[in-house]
């Protein structure tokens, strides 16, 4: 003990998916860092769904692995079913989600703590931030050890002053059969940094040989080239189906007769919970015409029974809860191994923070995670690496890292969260993004990693890889647009699919951007493009779907790029500083107000402020014309 060090560059607070990737992103460039948890064995807990990935989310894992970050590597790792959402619809909005073990997701994740260089870890509970001159410099634990930093990265979860609803009944907790954590939030606020209330929950876990599958729809993944990291292994779990079904009214009838011992709905809960995430008995209240709505059951691991009911999330009394799962035939005979509760937590207002995820009010602390405002595994995991890099930057005064809207949904993210601030947990769609056809989640590493290599988050190995990968794009999308394709030689195939057929030479990539035509299809055609398609040594169908996709969508991605080269106008112009808005009159007096609270760094992020108009931009720019 008397050779062990309590003092660190950088100490990340909390073991979850936001602190994980903090941890490793700090100590990978170089940081000495102490990842402090509760828990050694619960690192990377998924505490609701065992799933990873969904629509905008699953862009923002493909970037955390292009950033080196580790969260799609653990998926593909421990993934037991794989599906790409929206595959009908264009690549904008293409998103990878993956079903995982959950036991197995945890071990994953605690192998990658156990092996990366300058991190350690410590299992105890954050007590008090330390704070002198205005500094975070350390935090004091229940067991009573002082550790000192120059950074400290608060990524609690739902742990701060949490507390569990199941019906009129109240439990302490930071989730089912773990702690709250109690003084550390009360030693952060007391600084000035703004906290509130949240509310999220979860539904019952129900045991699979209880289950009548013959009354569920049967939905299984996909064994195709397609998962989260750009370097993973192929998927090697046995890959499990989910089923769905759906409530109806006689389940319905049993849940409002429980409304009014709902902590919902009696008084008993008073903070938000998450609007896109509804409990069932918010659906029946907010929806009172639908007669259904569906459920999806979810396979929780390899080897368990456990199987996760998406789509029941519910705090109302257990009996209330049993009694109307029993109405839906599938689950007539269900045995549950845990109720469905609610959890309430502190949050910080996340427009203290600058777009470092450090506060504007005590230097050196920085926020990531639920703790933000956020909602998701993923969300988290964004805002930990943008956290912990940042929090290690600090530690040598260096230029800091801040991902932009158009180059991240990570970016996006964290833009809103420090622009416009939260009144509900924060969920990311691709609807949020302006720029969403420029973050594919198939060019995450075109976007990022070559910015990350120079950063030292990713490695050499990872840059060499996505060198290779780019020169074998280019090389292809040459040779599209400069081979030609005389009709004789297509036309039999074009009319077979139903497209017009040629009257004259013409290159291959002006076939490829037609809606029926693939380069897959076009090869099986032209000896030459099937031999340029088999080049590459790796990850061949990735290289081919993301040449197709730059020849389909070439005008659009264009456009969206003189777009972004416009709002980097406004990106450029530094405003932090050369302000005091509450003397601006020409302002409106809502303006001056959102101004002055924000204190945005840049005009273009003052120009998202709700209730900032155009005109208000303009004025700021004639003040600075002056």
């Amino acid at each position: 003990m008397i050779n062990m060090k309590f003092k660190y560059d950088v100490i990340i607070i909390g073991g979850g998916h936001a602190g994980c990737e903090a941890a490793t992103a700090s100590a990978n460039i170089g940081a000495s860092t102490c990842l402090i948890t509760m828990d050694m064995n619960k690192v990377g807990q998924m505490s609701c769904n065992p799933a990873i990935g969904g629509i905008a989310k699953g862009q923002i894992v493909r970037e955390i692995d292009a950033l080196g970050g580790q969260m799609g590597l653990i998926t593909d790792a421990t993934a037991i079913q794989f599906r790409m959402l929206n595959k009908g619809k264009g690549p904008a909005v293409w998103s990878p989600r993956a079903q995982c073990d959950r036991g197995k997701y945890i071990w994953e994740w605690r192998k990658v703590l156990d092996n990366t260089p300058n991190l350690d870890i410590w299992q105890d509970e954050a007590r008090e931030l330390i704070v002198e001159n205005g500094e975070a410099v350390g935090v004091n634990t229940v067991w009573g050890v002082e550790f000192r930093a120059k950074s400290v990265v608060i990524t609690a979860g739902t742990f701060l002053n949490g507390l569990m609803h199941i019906g009129r009944h109240q439990l302490p907790g930071g989730r089912c059969a773990e702690p709250a954590v109690y003084h550390l939030s009360e030693s952060i606020s007391r600084h000035g940094i703004r906290v509130d209330r949240m509310k999220t929950g979860t539904p019952v876990r129900i045991d699979a040989r209880t289950v009548h599958f013959e009354d569920m729809e049967r939905q299984d993944g996909e064994n195709d080239f397609h998962q989260f990291s750009y370097m993973g292994e192929p998927r090697k779990l046995k890959q499990l189906p989910c089923w769905t079904c759906y409530t109806n009214q006689e389940c319905h009838e049993v849940l409002r007769q429980g409304l009014s011992d709902s902590p919902l709905f009696n008084g008993q809960i008073q903070s938000t919970g998450p609007r896109y995430c509804p409990s069932v008995e918010t659906k029946l209240v907010t929806f009172p015409d639908k007669d259904q709505h569906p459920l999806f059951l979810e396979p929780e691991g390899e080897c368990t029974n456990e199987m996760y009911l998406n789509g029941f999330s519910s705090s109302m009394p257990l009996h209330i809860q049993l009694e109307a799962i029993h109405k839906i035939p599938a689950f007539r005979d269900a045995k549950i191994y845990r109720a469905g509760y609610a959890i309430e937590y502190d949050y910080f207002d996340p427009t203290q923070l600058k777009r470092t995820l450090e506060s504007k009010v005590l230097k050196g602390l920085f926020l990531a995670g639920q703790v933000n405002g956020t909602t998701g595994y993923e969300e988290a995991a964004g805002q930990g690496l943008v956290a912990g890099v940042n929090a290690a930057l600090h530690c040598t005064n260096s230029e800091p890292f801040i991902m932009h809207r158009d180059e991240s949904y990570i970016g996006v993210l964290i833009d809103d969260l420090t622009t416009k601030g939260v009144d509900e947990p924060y969920r990311m769609f691709t609807s949020r993004a302006e720029y969403r056809i420029l973050l594919r989640q198939d060019d995450a590493d075109a976007r990022l990693t070559e910015k990350a290599y120079q950063l030292g988050l990713a490695n050499r190995e990872r840059y060499d890889w996505w060198m290779e990968k780019k020169e074998s794009i280019k090389a292809l999308l040459d040779f599209c647009n400069q081979t030609p394709i005389k009709p004789k030689e297509i036309n039999n195939f074009l009319e077979s699919i139903g497209t017009s057929p040629l009257h004259g030479t013409s290159k291959i990539s002006d076939l490829v951007g037609r809606p029926q035509v693939s380069l897959t299809q076009l090869a099986e055609h032209i000896t030459t493009l099937k031999e340029m398609l088999n080049k590459p040594r790796n990850r061949k169908e990735e290289i081919a779907e993301a040449t197709e996709i730059k020849i389909k969508y070439k005008g659009y991605i264009e456009r969206e790029k003189l777009m972004a080269e416009k709002m980097h106008r406004l990106r450029d112009i530094k405003i932090k500083g050369r302000f005091q808005y509450s003397e601006l009159h020409e302002l409106s007096t809502e303006a001056r107000q959102k101004l002055e609270r924000i204190d945005p760094e840049t005009l273009a992020q003052a120009s998202r402020i709700p209730g900032i108009s155009p005109s208000d931009i303009n004025v700021l720019l004639v003040l600075l014309g002056r």
